[in-house]
């Protein structure tokens, strides 16, 4: 059972050159850094062959062979999206859960002229899953990939823009794509498009930015904030949206804030109650307040908050159950083992943190450990049978192949 991640790039490419680079755009990645990231939208033609992640063979398993339930899929038409049970039911004996897709509604809607979402692809096919985990690694930030399965001559959504950062590949058809500069720049996830209805409208009527039709192979990029509305051409149109769900200054100070507040609670000043028949405070005591509040964030540190979150945003690499107990049973010393990919490992004092928990070791187990951090594979022998077996059972270590 392999769980390390594919490479994804583009055969030939520069060893140090990742999938945004190799993949997604057809600028260098500095340029990308310093003159798009966040900032401008930028269209890259023919910059990769994408059907190695995503086909229309693969919609119709997702949809007809899967049992996905209503989250993994919406249907939107002429701008709305329309209840789920409009497109599910119950799926027979043995699978009576009301909220699984149906196909046939499905091709009703979709032959009526809806379009088809499919939702956190990162969670239900594979190929995605790994580009997104890649790409995710790369770009500091999560990544969630969703396709948008298009009838001739239709538009799923009016124009909007999204809270998030989005990377638009072209899979199938082609689709004119109508982009128009943010009304409110940077958006937060709290901050959505339907706030400011008739700012999207009127900016919508104005000269676009961007007017093209993408074909497969195609690349577009949209920082949070930009206008957009797709419309499919002469043929069924598939793309896929990678969301990237942006860690903000914004969110840091969140996390500052909350560590700061934390270290109020153990100033006994501060859970102090207010003077007897004062529901404010006086101008005195606002003033301590702040003083203390400003001391507090003076030392408050953020990170260990942004990697508790930034773990429970995105899954570790599959795990198969049964893999991995015909591998613990047929363990040996030259077996050779490595860490789970995707699981985030970070190491404080005697600890690793993962998305699967965290673990203490010994300080001898700890420098094995930090071998194993390192990526490569180690046999039992090096590591040490009952160190092997306690990770091995927990799911944070698992066999290397290849």
């Amino acid at each position: 059972m392999s769980t390390s991640a594919p490479d994804l790039r583009h055969p030939g490419v520069s060893s140090d050159a990742g999938v945004l680079e190799s993949r997604l755009i057809e600028i260098p990645r500095a340029t990308f850094a310093d003159d798009y990231w966040g900032r401008r939208a930028l269209l890259s033609r023919g910059v990769s062959d994408f059907s190695d992640l995503f086909s229309a063979a693969a919609v119709d398993e997702l949809i007809s062979s899967r049992g996905l339930r209503s989250p993994f899929l919406r249907v939107a038409k002429d701008g709305a999206t329309l209840p789920t049970s409009s497109f599910t039911s119950p799926a027979g004996v043995g699978a009576t859960i009301g909220d699984q897709l149906d196909d046939t509604r499905l091709w009703r809607q979709f032959h009526d002229g809806a379009t088809l979402v499919l939702q956190a692809l990162q969670r239900t096919w594979a190929p995605i899953g790994d580009f997104a985990a890649a790409l995710s690694s790369e770009l500091g930030n999560p990544v969630q990939a969703n396709a948008y399965i298009t009838p001739p001559q239709n538009q799923g959504f009016d124009d909007h823009y999204d809270v998030h950062d989005v990377f638009v590949l072209q899979i199938q058809g082609t689709k004119r794509w109508v982009i128009h500069e943010p009304v409110f720049d940077a958006p937060l996830r709290d901050q959505p498009w339907t706030d400011r209805r008739a700012s999207v409208a009127e900016a919508a009527a104005t000269e676009p930015a961007i007017d093209a039709v993408l074909e497969p192979g195609d690349a577009l990029y949209l920082p949070r904030g930009w206008l957009h509305a797709a419309t499919a051409q002469g043929e069924v149109s598939i793309h896929l949206t990678l969301g990237i769900h942006n860690w903000t200054r914004y969110g840091v100070a969140e996390q500052l804030a909350q560590v700061a507040l934390a270290r109020l609670q153990d100033d006994p000043a501060m859970r102090s109650s207010l003077p007897l028949g004062e529901a404010l405070p006086d101008d005195e005591v606002l003033e301590r307040i702040r003083e203390a509040m400003v001391a507090a964030l003076a030392e408050a540190n953020p990170n260990p908050g942004i990697e508790r979150t930034r773990r429970t945003q995105a899954r570790p690499a599959p795990l198969g159950p049964l893999a991995q107990h015909e591998a613990m049973r047929n363990l040996s010393g030259s077996t050779n083992v490595q860490l789970r990919a995707g699981l985030d490992p970070t190491v404080d004092g005697v600890r690793l943190h993962t998305r699967i928990g965290w673990f203490d070791f010994s300080d001898d187990d700890l420098a094995t450990v930090r071998r194993l951090l390192d990526g490569a594979p180690l046999t039992v022998e090096e590591i040490g049978r009952p160190l092997a077996e306690r990770l091995l059972a927990a799911g944070a270590l698992v066999p290397a192949h290849g």
